[in-house]
């Protein structure tokens, strides 16, 4: 029987190397996307966009990091279609593909000087293409990692992925503050802004080898066997699992608002407002990270034991609560922002280290890969694309108390959707309806 139809001589994926293909495509994948999150705040302002006002320049520059998140659920559609029809292997290598050739791409742009409003369009175009291709990846890695997983670890194995996130914004976060200290600003905003862009091609080639050396999953080959693929993955979602996609969504927004509040709006309000240079506050975000990724592990551990919903119940209240200490802790001088982070990118780690195992565990096989990836990008357009924005704008009309306020308003809200989520735990992950 051929492999790839789910029969007895399929072949199987070692552990290691599932957790390896899923941990190293989403560090990349993420390493890209927050690059352009780091450049947004302190390279693109001056760069892409007229100087006249620099505020004005930093409100269109993060529009541009905005775009991003209106692509992924395109994205999702797109790579999630293919990933429910011909498989998750070849769509991960796809997606890859998508959001490596547009990272390079922006590391070789010409600036505003050189070309005018062209510049900003260029930038937002490639923009577009980092999102399409994030939108595709998170859902296929996180089934890489779950429908690979023995009975009993589908949250550990799903935080492998999640791992991604933190270990792609040390990379990025890392190499600015390099770049920053070996080279004078005249030669970052000339030429060295553009080598985290570039280099990124030798991290894409070496994911995508890793990418080609696993198998499809045994979900999707089960699937194919008992000939369930659907024609219209996207349409059977909205049509079959609306309850599903809303709920999904709802979830993970406090996600998206917490970690976007405490990286970019955290450097860019800690570069401007609170007077920091770039090569001060990187560091501080860097500690900060490193609470992210030791929470990951922590949180799949309590969601293997206590069940997904509790755990992010409790831990989408903590964020609310955390949400009305943000003001004063943020403002509390040198050891107040070190606090902020650390506290803020903890809850971060809890939250997202059962996020992805718990969006697969919505869907059915047959539309698992479009599901899953579509609620999370959907969350990303509520939560994450105009955090940024959002925050900036309430911090300079009103104070940083309001920001506070929106990321407990986002964890409400997240709490009222689990509160009307079941459990998934003991779900059966070759379910077919």
């Amino acid at each position: 029987m051929n492999a790839a139809a789910g029969g007895a001589d399929a072949p199987v994926n070692s552990p290691r190397r599932v957790l390896l293909a899923s941990l190293a495509g989403t560090t990349i994948e993420f390493f890209d996307f927050y690059i352009y999150a780091t450049a947004a705040v302190l390279v693109f302002p001056k760069l892409f966009f007229p100087a006249s006002d620099p505020t004005s320049a930093t409100l269109q520059s993060l529009a541009t990091f905005a775009i991003a998140f209106f692509a992924r659920p395109i994205g999702s559609a797109l790579f999630g279609h293919f990933g429910d029809r011909i498989g998750r292997k070849a769509t991960l290598v796809a997606a890859l593909l998508t959001m490596g050739l547009s990272t390079v791409t922006i590391g070789l742009l010409p600036t505003y000087a050189s070309i005018g409003v062209l510049a900003p369009l260029g930038l937002a175009l490639c923009r577009f293409g980092q999102g399409l291709g994030l939108g595709g990846e998170w859902g296929g890695a996180v089934l890489l990692a779950t429908e690979n997983a023995p009975p009993g670890k589908r949250a550990w194995y799903g935080m492998f992925p999640q791992l991604g996130a933190p270990l792609g914004f040390i990379c990025s976060g890392g190499v600015f503050l390099l770049l920053s200290e070996l080279l004078s600003d005249a030669q970052f905003f000339a030429w060295g802004w553009r080598i985290p862009f570039i280099a990124s091609a030798l991290l894409v080639l070496m994911g995508l080898y890793v990418r080609l050396k696993i198998h499809e999953t045994p979900a999707f080959q089960k699937a194919l066997a008992r000939e369930e693929r659907v024609r219209v993955p996207m349409l059977s979602v909205l049509r079959d699992h609306p309850r599903a996609l809303i709920l999904g969504t709802l979830v993970a927004v406090a996600t998206f608002v917490l970690f976007y509040l405490m990286t970019v709006f955290a450097l860019s309000w800690g570069t401007s407002a609170l007077g920091y240079a770039r090569q001060q506050f990187l560091p501080l975000q860097l500690f900060g990270i490193l609470f992210f990724a030791l929470t990951i592990p922590l949180s799949a551990l309590w969601a293997e034991r206590h069940g997904r919903r509790l755990t992010l119940m409790v831990v989408s209240a903590a964020i609310a609560v955390f949400g009305l200490f943000f003001a004063p802790l943020f403002s509390a001088g040198l050891y107040g922002v070190v606090a902020t982070l650390a506290l803020g990118l903890a809850l971060m780690g809890l939250t997202y280290g059962p996020l992805g195992t718990i969006l697969s565990e919505l869907f059915p096989t047959s539309v698992r890969y479009t599901g899953a990836s579509l609620t999370f990008n959907l969350a990303g357009i509520l939560g994450a694309s105009l955090a940024p924005y959002i925050a900036t704008y309430l911090a300079k009309t009103y104070s940083l108390q309001y920001v506070g306020y929106y990321l407990s308003a986002a964890a409400l809200l997240s709490l009222l959707a689990l509160a009307l989520t079941p459990e998934t735990r003991d779900r059966d992950f070759s379910q077919t309806a």
